[in-house]
């Protein structure tokens, strides 16, 4: 069945998942969140960075309309990710709950593995995929809200080891990417972008900033390789 594939093929982004989100239940305990609290955070937001972000917020007494805000502006590099994976998607009434899952490695994952399902397929597989990978992160993060400071007290270094996971997973799904010059050119500026913003003090409009930087190279580099090919033509 189509969803048994999208859970198959999802697979391997547990190993980033789990650690993280285990790490996350950790913080959030420490942070004086109860292990319900953490475990909802998760359930509800389901938005890794921008968790360690409202934890950390909550915990320093900001303001909660600050807390929403930034939380919303790490988050805003959906309005790009949603679009980019729609025209592969059938119609269907379930999507106001299934875009809850849309993840950074979900959409990198659907955006390769969509056009090369057939139509009647495409549902099943997404929704597979999605919800496996939602529900490693809850349980991850009751994981780590509940054996935390087990873990922590054997392990002093995990903590601190963990949160690497899911980058090195992000970059094992965008080094295919690099075979295509638009997609080089695109990447290379997203994270040019996000390094000069986050070593100028700006870490919480890196994410957003740098996506849109890498969008508009994308159809940039696009319409110009697009237009090279009309002149030599």
């Amino acid at each position: 069945m189509s969803w048994q594939n999208g859970a198959r093929e999802a697979t391997p982004l547990l190993g980033g998942y789990i650690p993280v989100a285990i790490s996350f239940g950790m913080v959030a305990v420490q942070a004086g969140f109860s292990v319900w609290q953490s475990i909802l955070i998760s359930t509800l937001i389901y938005a890794g960075a921008s968790q360690f972000l409202f934890v950390a917020m909550v915990a320093a007494g900001a303001p909660w309309g600050l807390v929403v805000v930034m939380t919303l502006l790490i988050n805003a590099r959906h309005v790009v990710y949603g679009p980019s994976i729609a025209p592969w998607l059938p119609k269907s009434r379930w999507w106001p709950f299934l875009s809850h899952g849309l993840t950074d490695q979900i959409f990198a994952l659907a955006l390769s593995r969509l056009p090369q399902l057939p139509a009647e397929q495409r549902l099943g597989w997404y929704s597979g995929a999605m919800l496996l990978a939602w529900f490693s992160w809850v349980a991850g993060t009751a994981a780590g809200a509940i054996a935390g400071e087990e873990l922590s007290r054997h392990w002093p270094l995990l903590g601190e080891i963990m949160p690497f996971a899911l980058p090195a997973l992000f970059l094992v799904l965008l080094a295919p990417r690099f075979t295509s010059r638009t997609w080089s050119i695109a990447l290379g500026a997203t994270i040019a972008v996000a390094m000069l913003l986050t070593l100028y003090g700006f870490t919480n409009a890196s994410i957003p900033l740098a996506a849109a930087s890498g969008a508009l190279c994308f159809y940039l580099a696009k319409l110009t390789i697009r237009a090279g090919g009309y002149r030599n033509g």
